[in-house]
């Protein structure tokens, strides 16, 4: 059985009546061992019939039918190259440092881990027609992907990488401005003690927390988008 007949036969369920409105339907892993198939199938079926209204996924809370089909609003990740190349400069990316450390209080925190996990550790510049346009510290979790540490980052940024294979059902994010440390700023080339717009922003996969990554941008650069 495949993804679609998984997401047939639940859809079929929600319309005829077993799973009315407002049921929690059974988790991921109950679903794979009713059906004989892995969670991911049974993942990839429920983020599908999410999309398109019958059911509300909430991390921790489970999953519930929808009273009806609703359109929901659907965040895309963005990728800075392509909002860089977009404005007719040319990208360019360097990978600064990576490791696999114990995480931050704060960033295991974020993302549901504990204290002690080691975490793939990366920090990365992006710029604009050679101008230091971005900064990238993002800390990956190897037990949600432990294909991650294989990677290579030398050419292909972790955000473009982590958007191309990994699914995501549930975004965290903060935005707002802050002087970064000196380092940063340095890279950045901003003045001394000029706000840099800050965005904070954890992505989940089901129950499991996959990235949280802080973006430092260069001061007087404007965050613009549209949904």
């Amino acid at each position: 059985m495949g993804y679609r007949e998984v997401r047939d036969t639940v859809l079929e369920r929600i319309r005829s009546g077993p799973w009315p409105s407002g049921t929690l339907i059974p988790a991921e892993a109950d679903l794979a061992l009713e059906f004989g198939v892995s969670r991911a199938t049974v993942n990839r079926a429920l983020q599908e019939l999410s999309a398109k209204g019958y059911i509300e996924r909430r991390r921790k809370g489970g999953t519930r039918v929808r009273p009806r089909p609703e359109r929901a609003a659907k965040f895309a990740i963005p990728l800075i190259r392509e909002e860089i190349e977009a404005m007719g400069a040319t990208y360019g990316y360097k990978l600064i440092s990576r490791g696999v450390e114990t995480g931050p209080a704060e960033t295991c925190k974020h993302l549901g881990v504990p204290k002690t996990s080691k975490l793939l550790h990366l920090t990365c510049l992006h710029s604009a027609d050679s101008l230091p346009l971005q900064f990238e510290d993002r800390w990956i979790n190897p037990s949600t992907l432990p294909e991650v540490l294989q990677a290579d980052f030398t050419t292909l940024g972790p955000n473009e990488w982590l958007v191309a294979r990994v699914p995501f059902t549930d975004v965290d994010m903060e935005i707002g401005a802050e002087n970064p440390s000196g380092p940063i700023a340095r890279l950045l080339r901003s003045p001394k003690n000029a706000p840099s717009l800050t965005i904070r922003r954890t992505t989940w996969l089901g129950e499991k927390s996959v990235t949280h990554v802080n973006f430092y941008f260069r001061s007087g650069y404007c965050l613009r988008t549209n949904y």
